[in-house]
């Protein structure tokens, strides 16, 4: 007898457990109170990052180029050291602007002066000036352009 009380109780137990899930699966679970910190430091979470939709352009008319070929080279030296290099390096010696780079030198100066560089070198002055080594090779005489160019 005492056996059957036993099983009863399981089963209105089991049953009532069941009630109490089905109740809380129903009504939904609130978890309020405070959240137990298991690490030292803070991570701030990952909340939702919508992609930007601009009203209008960051810009309103696009950037200008103003390092072309006029405003890359300013002037030819025409000191006694360079026209020493002149005449016994093949170098043509140039006072360029201060943002142009080895490339963008070669490059004006072959569309300027239609002459073929084979390397630029570059310094910046005491004064702040950028001053450009340009040797040029062979096919061409640094004499003759320098006389064309108004060096000489």
């Amino acid at each position: 007898e005492g056996n059957r009380s036993t099983e009863f109780n399981r089963a209105t137990m089991a049953g009532t457990k069941a009630a109490a899930v089905s109740k809380g699966l129903k009504k939904g679970i609130s978890k309020k109170g405070t959240r137990i910190h298991t690490k030292v430091h803070f991570y701030r979470p990952h909340t939702l990052s919508l992609a930007r939709k601009p009203k209008y352009a960051p810009r309103s008319t696009p950037k200008k180029n103003t390092l072309d070929k006029f405003s890359i080279i300013k002037y030819p030296l025409t000191t006694e050291s360079s026209m020493k290099l002149i005449e016994d390096s093949n170098t043509l010696v140039f006072i360029v602007d201060i943002k142009s780079n080895k490339r963008q030198i070669k490059a004006a100066v072959k569309d300027l002066y239609s002459i073929e560089a084979d390397k630029v070198n570059t310094l910046i002055t005491p004064r702040g000036l950028k001053k450009a080594y340009v040797r040029l090779s062979k096919d061409f005489d640094a004499l003759d352009v320098a006389n064309r160019v108004g060096v000489i």
